[in-house]
């Protein structure tokens, strides 16, 4: 009778040790909204990689593995993750490597917050924080929004895991995986595909006067480096001035600016001051070229040159590359 009612018992005992409890109902919802937030977070990044690599070069994580390989890889570890949490996979394979992503962001926004208090924040930082490029923040901003949203959603997600079943899901981890390898194929291939509008701050519809950069007080806009944008029409060409193949187009762009009933023609440049003078002297260019900051014109491309036409102060189409009225008839 003791051995059957042991036998009894065991199945109940094992399905108790097992069973997540109460604490499933706070984990299982905060590991949804952590996989979310990762999962935005990359793509916001996958949408334009480049920008990704210049930040990795830029807080100085290129030294073993190159930037680009490593923000490809970056990618797919957060998309894979990110899945794995949105279909609530809360092992540990899951949560401690999405925990050491969680530090790791924080370890970027808050160096960044504490440099830009000391002032000594780099003036080619043109973006903060886990959602790249996409999204305005200041440091500030970066770290205390990715703390309260990152930091309770981790901790929580730790509460009432399964403790039986498989420690691989084989459908939901294989779902991920190839989510992790999907995402690394798509970022490596998004700068080909017509997605500027989609990635950057830059979009029909967007009023020139709201495309700014810094914090109140420092606050620069497109229309403060280019005033004239405010009334009439305008074809804007967002350039590298040490780019060859720019210098080589000036003369049809000095022909374009040369047509009074085309639309005025603005060069923006965040190339240093000295490059600016460089250039005039060395391919005269007859067309007014503005000087804005960095951190202004990075979001606003994934490649240079990108050209947007403004009517009233409004953008009313983009281009990649200068503009059909520009490369038309270009052979290259």
């Amino acid at each position: 009778m003791n051995g059957s009612s042991i036998s009894a018992t065991a199945p109940a005992s094992l399905a108790a040790a097992r069973a997540p409890g109460r604490g499933r109902w706070v984990g299982a919802p905060a590991g949804v909204v952590l996989g979310a937030v990762l999962l935005v977070a990359a793509w916001a990044k996958a949408l334009d990689p480049a920008a990704f690599a210049e930040q990795i070069r830029l807080e100085g994580l290129d030294r073993f593995v190159a930037a680009g390989p490593l923000a490809l890889a970056a990618i797919a570890i957060e998309v894979g993750l990110g899945l794995a949490l949105l279909l609530g996979v809360r092992r540990l394979w899951v949560l401690v490597p999405a925990a050491i992503l969680v530090a790791f962001f924080l370890f970027l926004t808050g160096r960044a917050y504490w440099m830009d208090v000391r002032g000594i924040a780099p003036p080619e930082a043109a973006a903060c924080g886990c959602f790249g490029n996409l999204v305005q923040r200041t440091p500030a901003e970066a770290f205390w929004q990715d703390l309260l949203l990152l930091v309770p959603a981790l901790a929580l997600a730790f509460v009432g895991r399964p403790r039986g079943g498989r420690a691989f899901p084989p459908l939901r981890g294989t779902a991920a995986l190839l989510a992790a390898a999907g995402a690394a194929l798509f970022a490596w291939r998004s700068p080909a595909l017509p997605l500027d509008d989609l990635a950057t701050r830059l979009k029909p519809g967007v009023a020139v006067a709201d495309l700014c950069a810094g914090a109140e007080g420092e606050r620069v806009c497109l229309d403060t480096v280019a005033p004239e944008l405010a009334e009439g029409e305008h074809l804007v060409v967002l350039a590298d001035l040490e780019d060859p193949a720019f210098g080589e187009a000036v003369e049809r762009l000095n022909a374009y600016a040369g047509e009074p009933a085309r639309p005025g023609l603005v060069v923006v440049s965040a190339a240093a001051p000295e490059k600016h003078t460089a250039f005039y002297w060395r391919w005269g260019p007859a067309f007014p070229i503005r000087e804005a900051p960095l951190a202004l014109v990075r979001p606003l491309y994934r490649r240079l040159p990108r050209a947007f036409r403004v009517r009233q102060g409004e953008v009313i189409e983009t281009y990649a590359g200068l503009g059909p009225e520009l490369t038309r008839g270009d052979e290259r």
